[in-house]
């Protein structure tokens, strides 16, 4: 007796749950507030290229937002979501309320820790946040950077928040 096993069937069912679910999945993590944009190139089809400024807050440390402006590219590639965007960005965080900081980032050991991600390219570019604490100053630092699997980009911006007591 053969058993023939339709491999195809499977194949396609864990690609389609992987097509919709990925998105789903990482759209939660990467989720920042688009406070608005603004056009910089007329493009006949699809979208216009533009400078989004979006708004998120420090997932570990509240009190502390930042404002984040980066390029996003438009045509028809840009609408479909296959258009590598620039390393263009720019940073800008406040205190907007009282600020605790955890352990971890009093000793340092949360220096360089993600704090935000928004993948810039079909699959290997992203722009990326990182926090650093410095001690001496009582100050929180931002940097905003660009990476590829392969590059990076020397494209960088920084943004800090002195701790300040809140009333």
């Amino acid at each position: 007796m053969e058993y023939k096993v339709n491999i195809w069937g499977y194949t396609r069912m864990y690609c389609m749950v992987f097509v919709f679910a990925f998105p789903l999945f990482f759209s939660t993590i990467l989720m920042a507030e688009k406070i608005g944009s603004v056009s910089t190139k007329f493009k006949i089809l699809g979208a216009n290229d533009k400078i989004v400024i979006e708004a998120f807050d420090d997932p570990e440390i509240s009190g502390a937002t930042c404002y984040l402006s980066r390029a996003k590219t438009g045509g028809v590639s840009g609408t479909v979501g296959i258009a590598e965007d620039t390393s263009d960005a720019s940073i800008a965080c406040r205190q907007i309320g009282p600020i605790l900081l955890p352990k971890n980032v009093k000793n340092g050991k949360a220096d360089g820790r993600e704090v935000f991600k928004k993948s810039t390219s079909l699959l290997f570019k992203s722009l990326q946040v990182v926090r650093f604490y410095d001690p001496k100053r009582n100050v929180l630092i931002y940097l905003t950077y660009s990476d590829r699997v392969i590059e990076g980009s020397p494209k960088n911006s920084i943004s800090t928040i002195p701790i300040m007591p809140w009333r």
